[in-house]
């Protein structure tokens, strides 16, 4: 996911360069361009779209099983009554 999100990024920065007549300049430009996108994307700390959907999957599970047990904590004080 952040490897095609890199790449759109070099591609659109490539493309400006070269309407601008600056292709020296790109090429010099392009040897760094990729390390620094992902060394940013990476502190950012960004996960892709598997992980949040198994994610949500386990925030989905784990209100069911609240809400379950809430319910049996209600029943359980109404027989303490």
């Amino acid at each position: 996911m952040l490897d095609n999100l890199v790449q759109k990024v070099r591609e659109q920065v490539r493309e400006r360069y070269m309407q601008s007549n600056q292709s020296g300049l790109w090429h010099e430009l392009d040897k760094n361009l990729q390390a620094v996108l992902q060394e940013t994307f990476a502190k950012m700390e960004l996960v892709n779209r598997e992980e949040f959907d198994r994610q949500t999957v386990l925030l989905s599970e784990a209100r069911q099983k609240l809400t379950a047990l809430q319910a049996q904590m209600k029943a359980l004080e109404q027989q303490l009554k």
